[in-house]
């Protein structure tokens, strides 16, 4: 045992020799396997931690939370052809009345007007001498806040006596209130602002919602007022685009949240029975709406995330694939550079298998090294990027153990052929060899 640990130690000090005594050949053959390293270290960091992020901003949307859409980013994902999802009907307030007298199993019914979508309305908040940017003009009833669990750090939320009366009175996202008011000390809660041309008393600040995958997204860019006075400033005149206005929108969509103990397939259920009565479909005619929850989104999210990480997976795998060959080829000259040395190591008693096992530990210790170098590198990038800009990531240890493994199999696997051919050698022609 003594003697092998000693043989080990003495391989591993003849390949540091030998990297050391070949510093820029060394770093050549191994700058595939640097860059395939890196790239798998760097993107994974960034990728997991994107992912956890999405995944907490999904859930602080509520998890029993159903949207009743016209058509959604699932259907789009899923390969549905656009001129078929415009043929939909609109939704309208008539759903989510319908919706609020004929589904048994829900809570709560909320009209959200100002999607994001076609027609919907951007407009700035004036305060005084201040200003913001364009932002979303949300009109929805009196439980958005409940089903989109986004807390209100100041004031209130507009009950449904406002709603019914058309009330002028707006609850501010976090992006309004940072700009008009936390600067300057300010509290909002019973000032005036003028919304667009519109005077609205703030009743209601917003807290931050947490950002996806640590970007500015501007998820607090918006103002809520409540949708009956949206209806009569803004009105619910459907969009028309394409050739010949051949397509309209109205931003219109309906979140609805099950009764407690009622289970979110149940209150599915229950929805697409109502919209399905109320649009006329037969028995063997598909949904001309859609329904999106939580676990739709996440379940879109990760197909997106597996295949980002298969492609990223290939795209470094040819990188490690070119590092592999470069210690190939570098590996099969030094052993032509060597062969004196080897005729003189066999002659002096040294066995194949030492032979072999002499020149897999050069090719793994040097391919190791472009390993380490890799995940210095890739780890260095990932902090770089969430330093200038919020970016989250997350560095496994598994991630640096994949790093290492990978760049030690590469070693092992082509500096397979040069360390047989080296084991091979005939002793007597290799000291001959000139």
């Amino acid at each position: 045992m003594a003697i092998r640990i000693g043989l080990v130690k003495e391989v591993v000090a003849m390949a540091f020799d030998t990297v050391r005594g070949n510093k820029m050949r060394s770093f050549l053959t191994v700058l595939g396997v640097v860059i395939g390293i890196t790239s798998i270290v760097g993107m994974t960091a960034m990728i997991r931690g994107f992912d956890q992020s999405l995944r907490d901003m999904i859930a602080a949307l509520g998890p029993n939370t159903i949207t009743v859409q016209r058509f959604g980013i699932s259907s789009i994902a899923g390969g549905a052809e656009f001129k078929e999802l415009m043929r939909r009907p609109n939704l309208s307030i008539s759903d989510a009345r319908a919706l609020e007298t004929q589904a048994s199993l829900l809570q709560t019914v909320d009209i959200e007007l100002g999607g994001g979508g076609p027609g919907t309305a951007f407009q700035r908040v004036f305060y005084r001498n201040q200003k913001t940017k364009a932002i979303i003009v949300f009109g929805t009833g009196e439980h958005f806040a409940e089903g989109t669990r986004i807390p209100v750090f100041a004031g209130r939320f507009f009950g449904g006596t406002e709603v019914q009366y058309r009330k002028n009175v707006v609850v501010l996202g976090n992006t309004a209130y940072q700009l008009l008011f936390a600067p300057y000390g300010i509290d909002p809660i019973g000032k005036l602002v003028r919304v667009g041309s519109e005077r609205f008393e703030v009743i209601g600040v917003f807290d931050k919602r947490p950002a996806a995958g640590g970007f500015n997204l501007s998820q607090d860019d918006f103002v809520v007022i409540p949708w009956t006075a949206y209806q009569r400033i803004y009105g619910l005149k459907p969009t028309r685009f394409g050739p010949g206005g051949g397509g309209s929108f109205l931003p219109i969509q309906i979140s609805v949240v099950p009764r407690d103990g009622v289970s979110t397939a149940d209150a599915i259920a229950d929805v697409q029975r109502v919209m399905r009565s109320r649009h006329g479909l037969k028995l063997d005619e598909p949904d001309d709406f859609d329904l999106q929850t939580q676990d739709s989104f996440l379940k879109l999210w990760d197909q997106i995330s597996q295949g980002t990480f298969f492609a990223l997976i290939v795209i470094s795998s040819i990188a490690l694939m070119v590092g592999g060959i470069g210690v190939m080829a570098i590996m099969s000259i030094s052993v032509t550079e060597r062969t004196r040395e080897i005729g003189v190591r066999k002659a002096l008693g040294a066995r194949r298998a030492e032979i072999l096992f002499q020149f897999l530990m050069e090719a793994a210790f040097l391919t190791s090294v472009g390993g380490l170098i890799g995940i210095a590198l890739g780890a260095g990038i990932g902090y770089a990027v969430h330093l200038v800009s919020g970016f989250p990531i997350s560095l496994p240890w598994w991630s640096f153990a994949i790093g290492i493994g990978f760049s030690a199999s590469v070693g092992i696997f082509f500096g397979m052929y040069p360390a047989f051919k080296a084991s091979r050698l005939d002793p007597i022609e290799a000291l001959r060899y000139e």
